[in-house]
């Protein structure tokens, strides 16, 4: 979809190949494509997710265009500045978040902490108790900030995280699965923080393995899948793709081999996925619209054993899955 302004982020044509080495005795070359080509422009102040499952090419996308990568091939920008020729104003204007605890000094208090990165990023220091006071109350940590990160929660971590990241106020913001392994409370506050963001304008990269996560916080979306954009658009045109559908859901007690190949090869059916939820598995069959597959695919099943039958509404992770698994 063109922007009717200029995009504060735009990556045409992204290309990034590797070269791997395998074998000990007889060690052999091999080029790896991560990014083949990528293409997407976020405008200012949009919230952008990009999805996609391990190894589809999400952080290196990101690494290029946060200068730590160079591309192999095509070109990028972040607010009009290309992103290998003018790498200093680049990272003058963005912040970078990842998942995980590292990136912090667990012994020093969250101020401290913060205080510290103010220096290194050069914020003048008559301006760092002011900044410093609003980012803890945009992250939730006013009131909590005299104590040692080493106490901190993990959601905790990734809310200091993103303070650290918007001390030297940038533009542009890259949040990296910034929610990974954090408990439902922490991931809801997190949430919250990286909705702020949107509210003050910050333009956000977003990437994301909870479809509900991004459903909630994304304008727009990409998905790539093995180092391709597959699909684009807002989070209602993706659940568009399935939603003239419907999705059947077969709990079972163990999917025999072949099932689910077998299953997909049926008349009407678009995608078929297994999930573990607990003790049963859950069969989950995405359907053309009309089409009628529940004998169908029951009778794949043979004599295996059989819980809830039920149909729903498409979702938007059952458009991701049938996108990355198409």
């Amino acid at each position: 979809m063109p922007l009717t302004e200029r995009p504060a982020v735009e990556a045409r044509d992204l290309r990034r190949t590797f070269r791997t080495k395998q074998g000990v005795l007889r060690p052999t070359r091999k080029t790896v494509e991560a990014v083949k080509g990528v293409s997407f422009e976020i405008a200012p102040g949009e919230l952008f997710g990009l999805l996609g499952p391990n190894g589809a090419g999400k952080t290196t996308t990101i690494k290029m265009l946060i200068t730590l990568l160079i591309p192999t091939s095509g070109s990028a920008s972040v607010l009009g500045h290309d992103v290998v020729a003018d790498v200093r104003e680049v990272r003058r204007r963005i912040g970078y978040v990842f998942g995980g605890d590292r990136g912090l000094y667990e012994r020093l208090s969250g101020l401290d902490n913060l205080r510290y990165f103010s220096e290194l990023y050069g914020v003048p220091p008559r301006e760092q108790k002011a900044r410093i006071g609003s980012l803890l109350e945009l992250v939730g940590l006013t009131g909590r900030e005299g104590e040692r990160v080493e106490g901190y929660s993990r959601g905790m971590r990734q809310r200091l995280h993103i303070a650290r990241g918007l001390l030297h106020d940038p533009d542009v913001f890259f949040l990296d699965e910034p929610s990974i392994g954090i408990d439902p409370v922490g991931a809801r506050e997190l949430r919250a923080t990286i909705a702020g963001l949107r509210e003050q304008g910050k333009t956000v990269l977003l990437t994301t393995h909870y479809m509900f996560e991004a459903d909630e916080l994304c304008d727009r979306i990409a998905v790539i899948r093995s180092g391709e954009i597959v699909a684009e658009g807002t989070p209602g045109e993706l659940k568009g793709l399935v939603s003239a559908g419907r999705v059947l859901e077969v709990e079972t007690y163990g999917v025999a081999d072949g099932v689910v190949e077998t299953s997909r090869t049926l008349g009407g059916v678009r995608s078929v996925v297994v999930e573990d939820r607990g003790q049963v598995q859950v069969l989950v069959v995405s359907c053309e619209p009309g089409a009628e597959v529940t004998q169908a695919v029951l009778g794949q099943l043979g004599d295996t054993r059989v819980g809830r039958v039920s149909h729903r509404d498409p979702t938007l992770e059952d458009a991701y899955v049938e996108l990355v698994t198409r």
